[in-house]
């Protein structure tokens, strides 16, 4: 499921590196060759809300080996390309198997886990999710420097033959289950409104403005397909997904946590390489390296949120690991051309520990408290709560941090950029601030819930329950 998830994340970002170089390549300007990247994520974002009927109807495991397979042939392809418009189609087969690949492989484990082992199988979910696209982009640019810009796609090839040799051993085999008809309209309504909510902040970063007519109309009309969608969820017997998990705070609250913890975390993502390649002048490679540090503090934080969410709870751990990635942002907000490498290193450690702490157990506290039957329909609206978020980190803090570049006159100096940078940070130190109320919310919804548990355990018989007891014995 790791091997799956790793190619799955590290397909976003592995690309951002080569656009110039397939531009040059495919003859394409460079408008054309972003639909790469963004026909990539459009079939990620339209695919995900089918699996979890498709997992019922058809078993997880098979599904799974489906994916995997639509996955590889789709790397495949992309590295035989012979154009613009055959390597977005490409891309697109692609995204389609990668789509489904973590939503399944997150409902098989989580399914296999029951509630002891939660949290421990949750933290190594983690793992790609995480830190994939923080590697993307060096990785892209080693094969990139040494091999073509072929090998970006064809390198997922011996990894996805190797993945789906493992499934077939290892994967335990399911039966499927009565999944019901395929509520068709639903999906076109939640499948096109997450295409144009995508896409709408996709466009972001071209527009230079999140209130350009190219990123307004087609994401306020996805969140107007979502709404409908919704709505018509909440008045059919059988929908695509179960929107009324809602209902229950604790869920409500961890999913809010992650959505919330999607925009902080991803969308500062895209900074921090920015930073060392047009302020520092560094190269993709070293760039790679330099972002190591937020890896290592990241991985040392996989390791010990199991035990802290075992022990505090997910809302108790995710509050934590927020605070600190709150004060380990306050750093970058003063960050200048010249600031130290190790200086920045050292905070991307607690940087990196703190976004380990927070974003896994939340997701673990949402599945906490589903039955296991549950399981196939919160999957794939946490995901798309989780990427949602993303999308919508990056889109404001590119929007934020290209004014303030622009802000700096025609020709910026190293020192203004960075500038533009610390001002954005500010923006990243806010949306983080805001990740804190859903997170305090779900600590303290859960500690009332573990209150009530204790009081039951705690509490005396009644006397008539007694009297039975008695009687009995």
């Amino acid at each position: 499921m790791i091997l799956g998830a790793i190619m799955s994340v590290l397909d976003t970002t592995i690309v951002n590196v080569a656009l110039d170089d397939l531009s040059k390549d495919l003859h394409s300007s460079l408008d054309d060759i972003q639909w790469v990247v963004t026909g990539y994520l459009l079939a990620l974002a339209a695919v995900i809300p089918v699996t979890g009927w498709a997992a019922r109807r058809f078993g997880s495991r098979r599904l799974y080996l489906v994916a995997l397979v639509a996955f590889t042939m789709g790397s495949a392809l992309c590295g035989l390309a012979w154009s613009t418009g055959s390597l977005v189609a490409f891309r697109v087969l692609q995204g389609v198997g990668g789509g489904m690949l973590v939503p399944i492989g997150q409902m098989v484990l989580v399914r296999a886990a029951g509630p002891r082992n939660l949290p421990r199988v949750m933290s190594m979910i983690g793992v790609p999710i995480i830190l994939a696209p923080v590697f993307g982009p060096t990785l892209g640019g080693l094969l990139l420097e040494h091999a073509g810009w072929q090998w970006i796609f064809l390198v997922n090839v011996p990894i996805g033959i190797l993945t789906v040799a493992v499934a077939l051993r290892l994967l335990p085999r399911d039966t499927p289950e009565e999944a019901g008809r395929l509520d068709v309209l639903g999906l076109a309504l939640v499948a096109t409104g997450l295409v144009g909510l995508t896409y709408g902040l996709a466009q972001s970063g071209t527009a230079g403005s999140l209130l350009a007519a190219s990123v307004l109309v087609p994401a306020l009309a996805g969140v107007a397909l979502i709404a409908a969608f919704v709505w018509r969820a909440l008045h059919i017997e059988a929908p695509l997904l179960d929107v009324r998990l809602y209902a229950n705070r604790a869920f409500a609250a961890a999913s809010l946590t992650t959505f919330a913890l999607g925009a902080a975390l991803f969308g500062a993502m895209i900074l921090m390489p920015l930073y060392f390649q047009t302020v520092r002048g560094e190269d993709a490679v070293t760039t790679g390296l330099l972002l190591m540090p937020q890896g290592i503090g990241a991985a040392i934080a996989m390791r010990l949120s199991a035990r802290a969410t075992e022990r505090w709870g997910g809302g108790m751990t995710a509050l934590g690991g927020g605070l600190v990635t709150v004060v380990a942002t306050v750093p970058f907000v003063l960050i200048g051309a010249g600031t130290s490498y190790w200086l920045i290193g050292a905070a991307m450690v607690f940087r990196g520990f703190g976004i380990g702490m927070s974003m896994m157990p939340s997701m673990t506290a949402a599945f906490a408290v589903l039955r296991s039957d549950q399981v196939t329909h919160a999957t794939p609206q946490l995901t798309v709560l989780q990427r949602v978020g993303g999308s919508m980190g990056t889109a404001i803090l590119s929007v934020v941090l290209q004014g303030g570049i622009d802000g700096a006159g025609a020709r910026p100096t190293a020192a203004a950029v960075a500038g533009a940078f610390g001002d954005t940070y500010v923006w990243v130190l806010g949306v983080t601030a805001f990740a804190l109320v859903p997170t305090l919310l779900l600590t303290v919804i859960e500690r009332r819930a573990r209150l009530r548990r204790e009081a039951v355990v705690l509490s005396p018989p009644a006397p008539a329950a007694e009297a039975a007891l008695e009687a009995a014995a």
